[in-house]
Formats: structure tokens, sequence, C-alpha cells
């Protein structure tokens, strides 16, 4: 009766699986680390992505959460929260991280030890914050602005309107 009910629930979730996999975008990931994820790293995630170690997926949209954090260039919208965040695309949200690297454009929040992204709008709270432009506020031990700022690199706070 046991082996009956293993048998059952397995299918049961072999079902489950293979319909997710031909909708477009999947509601949940699950990474060890990349590849060992449930959905490969070409797959668009919409709604909860617990990466282990390392996940990495083309876009993410809702909840990313895990040690560290990988999005292509389709970017994030929603909280990322992990010990690293890497993102190529642009980032709609809240990030919190000790690292938050982003390759293009963030709108929003990041908290961490380190903030990186190309054009800011929006908080950057953290020991070292950098852009490249920006438009609202950082706050950290060293505020870098590349371009526009007031100031190029100021300390505590730094903004630019």
């Amino acid at each position: 009766m046991k082996n009956i009910s293993v048998i059952f629930v397995t299918s049961i979730l072999i079902l489950f699986l293979s319909n997710i996999s031909t909708a477009q975008s999947k509601p949940i990931n699950i990474a060890l680390f990349n590849p060992v994820q449930i959905f490969p790293e070409s797959t668009s995630i919409s709604g909860i992505r617990i990466n282990l170690i390392y996940g990495k997926n083309v876009s993410m949209e809702g909840f990313d959460w895990g040690l560290v954090n990988s999005v292509g260039n389709g970017g994030v919208k929603g909280i990322q929260w992990g010990f690293i965040n890497l993102n190529d695309g642009n980032f709609l949200g809240w990030q919190s991280g000790a690292v938050n690297i982003n390759n293009n454009n963030v709108k929003g929040f990041q908290w961490g030890w380190f903030n990186k992204g190309n054009h800011v709008s929006g908080l950057q709270l953290g020991l070292i914050n950098m852009a490249q432009s920006l438009y609202g506020i950082q706050i950290g031990l060293i505020n870098f602005i590349e371009t526009g700022g007031q100031f190029p690199v100021f300390p505590i706070v730094n903004w630019s309107f």
C-alpha cells in the first residue's frame, strides 16, 4: 500500500511539472546551483525562486531568495533577497543583500554592503554605493555618482535630482 501511495504522488508531481513546463513563464524554481535547478537558465520565473547555493534564470518577477541570485537580461521585478544579487537586466523593486550588482537600470531600493547600478532612480543604502547616474539619494560610508551628481564622491549622503 505504501508503494502505491509513493507511485501515485510521484505520478501527480510529474504530471504537474510537465504541465507547468509548457507555459511561457514558470511559477516556481528551486536551484541547488545552476544547472542543477528545476527549470533551466533560459526560463522566466513569475512567482517564487529559491536558490540554495546559486540560481540563474533569464528573468524573474516576484520573490527571489537565496545565497546567490542571478538574473539575465530579462530583468527583475519584485523583491530580491540574497547574500549576492547579480542582474544584467533592469531592476524594479526592493533588493537586499551583502552585494547588489545591477548592470542596467535600477528603480526602487537597494540595501546592502555594496550596491551598484548604472542608472539608479530611488534609494541606495549601504556601506559603498555606486551609480553611473542617479535620480535619488545614496546613504552610506562612501557614495559614488559617475555623471550628473552634485558630488562625484561624497561620504554619508549623496544625491542627484
